[in-house]
């Protein structure tokens, strides 16, 4: 007896769920950033946005790895630590039909890349600037990031004595049009914001707190 299969369900564009996806990941099983990537993908199939139309752009780190798990049919660029920011406005400015969409992480973002994130947001580029922040160097086994509350503590029994940097209070003071945070595991809040993200004209920045299951799996760390 034959069996009809059932239909895959597609959106506007008439593509499947499937086609939004990448490659397999590479990162620690349970990492945040891993859901954050299934958020982005149900978000742009829901969108309708068309794959080959994305510039997916990253910097260096944990976060930056993630792009490769989604969108595999949209273009990618690499960049060096800390600036994605200036290499994505280069890329709007040679073709503004570009859907840009910037994955970073907290170090890439509030240390090493500050400064290139400041004039990105004053910019207001139509670009989607998401921060998977986990208040670690994930790479780099571990240190605090600029983003790592004070009194937290380290597997090492290291304390952080620093005030944390916060991102997007630094976006708003510099002009961003769309900001926002939100937390990983809260799958409909973050799907939310990000389908949000895609409707805004102009830049988004959101500041996605992302667990990281390596470094900060205990009791003195807060995030």
């Amino acid at each position: 007896m034959s069996t009809v299969p059932t239909p895959q369900k597609t959106n506007r564009l008439g593509l499947s769920v499937v086609e939004y996806k990448g490659g397999k990941t590479t990162l620690c099983a349970g990492c945040g950033h891993n859901v954050i990537s299934e958020r982005i993908i149900d978000a742009m199939f829901e969108m309708g946005v068309k794959p080959e139309r994305v510039i997916k752009m990253s910097g260096i780190g944990c976060s930056s790895k993630t792009p490769a798990y989604f969108l595999s049919r949209a273009h990618s660029f690499n960049s060096v630590h800390g600036r994605m920011p200036s290499v994505t406005t280069g890329a709007m400015l040679a073709n503004r039909t570009l859907f840009a969409l910037g994955v970073s992480g907290d170090g890439d973002t509030a240390s090493i890349g500050m400064g290139q994130f400041i004039h990105l947001m004053r910019r207001n580029l139509p670009v989607i600037y998401i921060i998977e922040d986990n208040g670690v160097y994930g790479l780099t086994k571990g240190q605090f990031s600029a983003t790592a509350d004070i009194g937290s503590k380290l597997k090492t029994g290291v304390i952080n004595d620093l005030p944390a940097l916060d991102t997007c209070a630094l976006a708003i003071q510099s002009g961003a049009t769309f900001v926002g945070r939100s937390f990983s595991g809260d799958k409909r809040q973050l799907l939310a914001m990000l389908k949000a993200a895609v409707a805004h004209r102009g830049t988004v920045m959101l500041d996605i707190v992302s667990p990281c299951v390596t470094f900060n799996d205990h009791e003195g760390s807060t995030k």
